[in-house]
């Protein structure tokens, strides 16, 4: 007999409204306050310094460039652009040589501010916002946190601009140190061994090949479906010493400091700019072990020789993997003894018994087509690495058998930012957003303050 449920009864009092107070705390009004009544005066303040330079930069009269004779003042125009406190304005005075015609203003050079933009420390802000979330929210984030109303557009434009600078400068200072008579950090205390991981990402590219654009109150056209191929793959590399490896927990171990390398590129620029970074830290001396660990690409391998001395080891869990694989096959899934056979595998390779792990899988039998292809691919892989597996070797110089440190540098590098839902990006793009993210990634953002914003001559997303 089906139960009857008791008829459900409502309270006495109907509920509450959750309780809010009728305005901010008064300390947070008070933060507020002080903060409208200073804000024009701090404005106010960067004004008159501004013109203090102003005035300092008429008393100089530039030189060509060129021809190196003095050049003539042409004329001069009332100039705005945006800072954290506000816009700004000055007279600037233009230059030009009467032989070479070339123009300067050198009041811009000397500010570092360009007409109409937003410049300054605003700008690196409004960026930093931007590597970290898409380029909507970060304006609103710019609203709340920095008191300042921007649209997306105007974000992505800095972060267009300052992401070029970055790119520029990492690809001028990886031909910097490519040429043998440039001089890098001082190694008279270069680490015996450097712990060098790599491997790629995919990002997905767009398809269209100019940016889509508004017609009058029209909304803008959809994008053209993303075809199978239209991926590009971001090679990553991550720098960290041996002796830096600590064990936060039983098995697991994290690094105290790493570096980052990134390039939306082919294999030979991402290892330029290995060696680029390795020679800016000073931590490749004639007697320093570069430990290459990769997953067994052809194309890691085929530029480890950059470096004389290098070790080079075959990732344990890509090994695995590779095992793991003929295991299924041969006792299905969820097997126990599949599981069990690799466990069997894992140990041994782990004490460096590689030939033997190769010589077992020689006398297997499989009965299938499918199994004997499986087993020969798997004996071929570890034939062919089998000089980059001696794991137990490698344990006790403290190298790590691993590239856990590079696969997590491609959720902090890539993922997060470039592989959200629906994302596509032009080259420039994300070369741009690749570039800034690094930058605060490796804890070096104040570079820059240091670097000249590049004005955007052609559009990227």
């Amino acid at each position: 007999m089906a139960s009857t449920r008791p008829p459900r009864t409502e309270p006495a009092a109907p509920p509450a409204r959750p309780w809010l107070a009728d305005q901010p705390s008064r300390f947070m009004l008070l933060e507020r306050e002080v903060e409208q009544e200073f804000r024009p005066r701090m404005l106010a303040a960067l004004q008159d310094k501004v013109n203090a330079v102003e005035e300092a930069t008429r008393s100089t009269i530039p030189s060509c460039p060129h021809c190196a004779k003095p050049m003539r003042p042409h004329d001069s125009r009332s100039v705005t652009w945006l800072a954290g406190f506000g816009s700004l304005q000055a007279s600037v005075q233009r230059y030009r040589c009467p032989q070479c015609h070339d123009e300067c203003r050198p009041l811009l050079d000397v500010l570092g501010v360009e007409p109409g933009r937003i410049s300054g420390s605003l700008a690196r802000l409004l960026a930093l916002l931007a590597i970290v979330a898409p380029y909507s929210l970060a304006a609103r984030l710019a609203e709340l946190l920095l008191g300042i109303t921007v649209s997306p557009m105007g974000i992505w434009r800095v972060t267009q601009r300052l992401g070029h600078a970055a790119v520029a400068y990492s690809d001028q200072l990886s031909r910097y140190h490519a040429d043998s008579r440039s001089q890098g950090t001082p190694v008279k205390d270069a680490p015996a061994a450097v712990v060098l991981a790599v491997d790629g990402s995919m990002v997905g590219m767009q398809v269209r090949a100019q940016r889509r654009r508004r017609i009058n109150d029209q909304p803008l056209p959809a994008l053209p479906a993303v075809k199978e191929g239209h991926f590009q793959e971001v090679k990553t590399g991550v720098l960290l010493l041996p002796q830096e490896r600590v064990e936060t927990s039983p098995g697991r171990q994290s690094v105290l400091r790493r570096f980052l390398v990134t390039c939306l590129g082919n294999a030979d620029e991402i290892f330029r700019h290995v060696y680029a970074q390795l020679r800016e830290l000073g931590w490749v001396g004639t007697d320093t072990v570069v430990v290459v660990v990769g997953d067994g690409a052809e194309w890691i391998w085929n530029r480890a020789n950059l470096f004389v001395r290098r070790c080079e080891i075959l990732d344990f869990w890509h090994a695995l993997e590779h095992a793991w694989k003929f295991a299924l096959l041969r006792y299905g899934e969820g097997s126990a003894q599949a599981d069990g056979w690799v466990q069997q595998v894992a140990l041994d390779l782990r004490a460096g018994k590689v030939e033997q792990v190769i010589a077992r899988l020689k006398r297997l039998r499989p009965k299938t087509p499918e199994l004997r292809e499986s087993l020969q691919s798997l004996i071929r892989y570890y034939s062919e690495n089998a000089a980059r597996m001696h794991y137990d070797e490698y344990l006790r110089l403290g190298y790590g058998i691993g590239s856990g440190a590079v696969e997590s540098a491609h959720k902090q590098v890539v993922h997060a930012r470039l592989r959200q839902a629906g994302m596509r990006w032009s080259e420039a793009g994300a070369r741009h957003l690749l570039a800034l993210r690094v930058l605060l990634l490796n804890d070096n953002w104040v570079l820059l303050d240091r670097l000249r914003m590049i004005s955007l001559h052609t559009s990227a997303d």
